[in-house]
């Protein structure tokens, strides 16, 4: 019996669909055996006159018109209906195609953990199954057919469309999964429950920053302008861009310096973005070596005094000012930094959030100075006089406030601290007694390895090590994060506060609370990860 919800909430019963000619019957019929009510006569002579096949059609053309009239006629809902039902007690609901269904007594069996269901309640399955080729099996559709309960209206009306004067009319769509900080500039980040799920965050899960609409850039008339005093000026295409120069590849973490600002702004309030955890992401990026494109245009490798290297965007503001940022020059040439000029990431093409057609990735730093959607790159005595180089992305002491801030006193950030977070458990739910997993990820900036993640279940009396997974990558070039996880038992009716704490090559370690590294905006918030669950039977 397949169960109908029907708005009321009562559920019905419906018989399934009987079948009006089976396989079994329509061979005996081709073949003269008897049939109920029949002596077997009939179908050599039907057979002769209209042959095989037509007496298959029209036996096949029955059975639909008979499954048809006994289908079950379910109601039709908007997405906004569907959207209501976002939770266990309200139901959980979840689109695929044109189908609306309860999957609410699914959740807890969900393979993947009620999480990561969850993450679909109240929209489509396909932005989530696309994450996931198990999903494209044919028994899943089978099992999800089984909580069908509805369609979506023929009649919804599309999107409206936004004000022609908006500057981000133009912005691209995104996955539905991201956690939205503000949509206009757009910053989201991947729900915490994936971002320990795999090595590379997929692209349409990566943390987005912008602070600008997002270009809209023909890649047949884009051009990369390389400038300065002491080399010659390149104006570079695409197409040159791969053709000229080899392509190199890394796998880099890139990281917010915003990232968990809301924890600090617990202590006091902050100006920011309330970014969790999740302004973080790690890809293999692709192109060209931004140091054989400055060799190539004629800058020596090393320079006497104080230089920079300037990025400019095409993103810019309501008066023209383009989004800017730099890095030292030697960072920008060394060798072993790996600075790209990157036009790949994951093995596809930029995507316009994430700076099509060509973008800076600088690895071990933060994440405002890889510039993207570049255009210019220019070789200075001075570093970027863009706002976001000079009057953002600094730190303070917790003393300092608006009105004795002086952003010329502190220098701009460059290399990041050492950071992790626990992605799962999250914070306030209910685990199950036994065997508990902690998961994870942790970072540091500068290329220095994470060599060791400490996690406690008491909210820092005692400590366990985590085991840590990820790449092996060359001395002093760890440009990616690792994940970590942790087993361990838990007697229900407990309380936990889990704890992570991680450890870098330098023997850096995080501070155990905010308070000490608190400052107005927010950023460097790398204390230690605390998340509080407790434990059912």
């Amino acid at each position: 019996m397949l169960l109908l919800r029907a708005v009321t909430g009562r559920r019905l019963p419906l018989p399934l669909p009987r079948r009006a000619w089976s396989r079994t019957g329509a061979a005996r019929f081709a073949a003269g055996s008897p049939g109920p009510g029949g002596t077997g006569r009939a179908a050599p002579v039907l057979a002769a006159l209209l042959g095989l096949g037509a007496v298959l059609a029209y036996g096949e053309r029955r059975r639909r018109t008979a499954q048809a009239a006994q289908a079950p006629r379910y109601p039709r809902y908007t997405r906004e209906e569907v959207g209501r039902h976002r939770s266990p007690q309200d139901r959980v609901w979840v689109t695929h195609g044109t189908d609306v269904f309860d999957v609410t007594d699914f959740v807890e069996l969900h393979p993947g953990g009620a999480d990561k269901i969850l993450l679909a309640a109240g929209g489509a399955l396909e932005p989530f199954w696309a994450l996931y080729a198990v999903h494209s099996q044919p028994h899943v559709l089978e099992l999800l057919r089984e909580y069908k309960v509805g369609e979506l209206s023929p009649e919804e009306a599309p999107p409206a469309a936004a004000a022609t004067g908006d500057p981000f009319t133009g912005d691209p769509p995104r996955h539905p999964g991201l956690r939205v900080n503000s949509q206009k500039p757009f910053n989201a980040e991947p729900p915490a429950e994936l971002l320990a799920e795999r090595f590379l965050t997929p692209n349409e899960l990566f943390f987005t920053r912008n602070h600008l609409p997002v270009p809209a850039v023909d890649p047949g008339s884009y051009r990369l302008r390389v400038e300065g005093p002491g080399g010659r000026a390149l104006s570079l295409s695409l197409p040159e861009l791969r053709s000229r120069f080899p392509k190199h590849e890394v796998t880099a973490t890139l990281q917010c310096a915003g990232n968990r600002r809301a924890e600090m702004s617990q202590v006091r309030p902050v100006k920011g973005l309330p970014w969790d955890i999740g302004a973080i992401s790690t890809a293999r990026w692709g192109g060209a070596r931004l140091r054989d494109v400055l060799l190539h245009a004629g800058f020596e490798e090393q320079r006497e005094g104080e230089w920079h290297v300037c990025f400019e965007g095409l993103d810019a503001d309501a008066g023209g000012a383009p989004y800017g940022a730099s890095i030292p020059y030697g960072r920008a040439v060394s060798p072993a930094a790996d600075v790209l000029l990157a036009y790949e990431m994951n093995g596809e093409e930029l995507p316009r959030d994430h700076g099509f057609p060509v973008r800076v990735v600088v690895p071990g730093v933060v994440g405002a100075r890889s510039v993207k959607w570049l255009r210019r790159v220019a070789v200075s005595p001075a570093e970027s006089p863009s706002h976001w180089q000079q009057n953002d992305y600094k730190g303070f002491s917790p003393c300092v406030d608006w009105d004795t801030v002086d952003y010329k006193t502190a220098p701009a950030i460059q290399e990041l601290p050492v950071q992790s977070a626990i992605t799962h458990p999250r914070p306030g739910a209910a685990v199950p007694a036994g065997e508990l997993t902690v998961k994870g990820y942790a970072w540091s900036g500068g290329g220095r390895p994470v060599v060791r993640v400490d996690v406690s279940l008491d909210g820092g009396r005692t400590w366990r090590v985590a085991r840590l997974a990820g790449e092996q990558p060359p001395p002093e070039r760890a440009w990616a994060w690792v994940l970590w996880e942790l087993r361990a038992p838990v007697a229900a009716g407990a309380e936990l506060e889990i704890v992570c704490k991680a450890v870098d090559g330098s023997y850096n370690v995080q501070p155990d609370s905010h308070a000490p590294i608190w400052n107005l905006r927010g950023v460097l918030s790398n204390a230690w990860h605390r998340v509080r669950v407790s434990v059912r039977d």
